[in-house]
């Protein structure tokens, strides 16, 4: 009695039965013709069937091996699946770090990211984009390892990794005269609201801009903080009041309702640092932090 045929001669027999070639199933699989001829004879005698009728001019299957080649590539498709189930058993488990972040330092650690994914084994982030209290209470809780926030930083978690956005343009309606301005200063917004944050600490870009406007009665105020500022565009479109944005929104924004015009109001910076419970620093946490930071000097 003949043995079962290998996988590598049903193998055979599929591609050509899909290529009707020969030559073509050889090309393909990177053996010779002669190779494919003998897998083929190999497979008939076990099986005890002719699978393809050939002639000088074309292959085609016989009944027969038209029948068995759903069977042939079934088992294909199975081993195929064994194979990586077994790759999927035998690999070390995946390391994944839940990250929170504010949405302006989107792009830093995206490749932050990215460069630890090209790592070998690699670290898989899960980027979550909040704002800063959510992060804070996500970081409490446990359910993210660390968190990009504004300064100033929470009591009790180590930060590293700083850097600063600068605030350079403001968003204006674009039928407001002064869309078409070259620059703005504080003195030309005496009779506009600008949107803020209630929490404006000491020192910090909100508390510096607030005290260059005319009056308190300019501050429109929208949150508690401001941390997605691409969100609030739409209030700035609807007339509800001017925002000011960073540097980066600002080269990346292209809205018709809404001009960007530079903003001179001083050295305006938002500043960002990665925050996280000194009790959980793992070896996987300071290889991100390692990542920001290289993502950093490469900025």
């Amino acid at each position: 009695m003949e043995p079962a045929p290998t996988l590598r001669d049903i193998g055979c027999f599929a591609h050509v039965a899909q290529t009707l070639s020969f030559s073509r199933a050889a090309t393909d699989l990177g053996l010779s013709q002669p190779a494919i001829s003998q897998a083929i004879g190999r497979a008939e005698r076990s099986l005890g069937v002719r699978l393809f009728e050939r002639t000088s001019r074309e292959v085609r299957l016989t009944p027969a091996g038209a029948a068995l080649l759903p069977y042939a590539e079934s088992l294909l498709e199975t081993a195929a699946a064994l194979r990586a189930e077994a790759g999927r058993l035998t690999a070390p488990p995946r390391t994944i770090i839940r990250i929170a972040y504010a949405p302006p330092a989107g792009g830093l650690i995206a490749q932050a990211a990215r460069r630890l994914a090209r790592r070998r084994p690699a670290i898989e982030v899960d980027l979550r984009a909040t704002g800063r209290r959510a992060a804070i209470e996500a970081l409490a809780k446990g359910d993210v390892a660390a968190a990009i926030l504004s300064a100033p930083f929470p009591l009790g978690y180590t930060t590293g990794a700083r850097f600063s956005v600068a605030v350079t343009h403001l968003a204006v309606p674009a039928g407001d005269p002064l869309a078409t301005v070259p620059a703005v200063r504080p003195a030309q917004l005496a009779s506009h609201k600008i949107l803020m944050p209630r929490h404006r600490p000491h020192g910090g870009m909100w508390a510096q801009l607030a005290a260059a406007l005319h009056s308190p009665r300019q501050h429109h105020i929208v949150a508690e903080d401001i941390d997605d500022f691409a969100a609030l565009l739409d209030l700035v479109a609807a007339g509800i009041g001017l925002l000011p944005v960073p540097h980066l929104l600002a080269s990346s924004t292209r809205r018709p309702d809404i001009a960007l015009v530079p903003l001179e109001a001083g050295r305006l910076r938002l500043t960002y640092g990665l925050a996280w419970p000194p009790d959980r620093a793992t070896p996987e946490l300071m290889t991100l932090i390692q990542a920001v930071q290289e993502s950093l000097w490469t900025r």
